[in-house]
């Protein structure tokens, strides 16, 4: 009962994606239909409109499977040998380098927005 249930969720969310693709395909948007279905089922969480648990199984499931997803890609990478062979201490580099910036400026930004809120919650209660 459980796998069957796993499988409607999936379905479910498969079929808001879908949604997210007939919507980029309809209206020529430069945004991918995936985004697109990825943010019809945030508002729809987020509005209740759908109810967490109705997904939550099936979520959970493709999370803990996503891993095999990135296989082929990591070893589709194999038949680039000779490109990484040069440069490949290069971008071992860069690629430290870009996730140090993106954690640095990611923590300041929610810092400042942190502290954005704690300012604004404080006004709010001592009015």
């Amino acid at each position: 009962m459980k796998v069957i249930k796993i499988i409607v969720q999936v379905c479910l969310i498969y079929i808001i994606s879908l949604l997210g693709d007939f919507i980029q395909k309809q209206f020529h948007l430069p945004i991918p239909g995936s985004i697109l279905g990825l943010l019809i089922l945030f508002i729809l969480l987020s509005c209740h409109i759908l109810p967490e648990k109705w997904i939550q199984e099936g979520a959970g499931f493709l999370l803990s499977t996503m891993m095999l997803f990135f296989i082929p890609a990591a070893v589709g990478i194999i038949n680039y040998f000779d490109f990484f062979q040069g440069t490949g201490l290069l971008l071992v580099v860069v690629l430290i380098l870009s996730t140090c910036l993106v954690l640095i400026f990611s923590g300041y930004t929610g810092e400042k927005l942190g502290q954005e809120k704690v300012i604004e919650d404080r006004e709010k209660f001592s009015a």
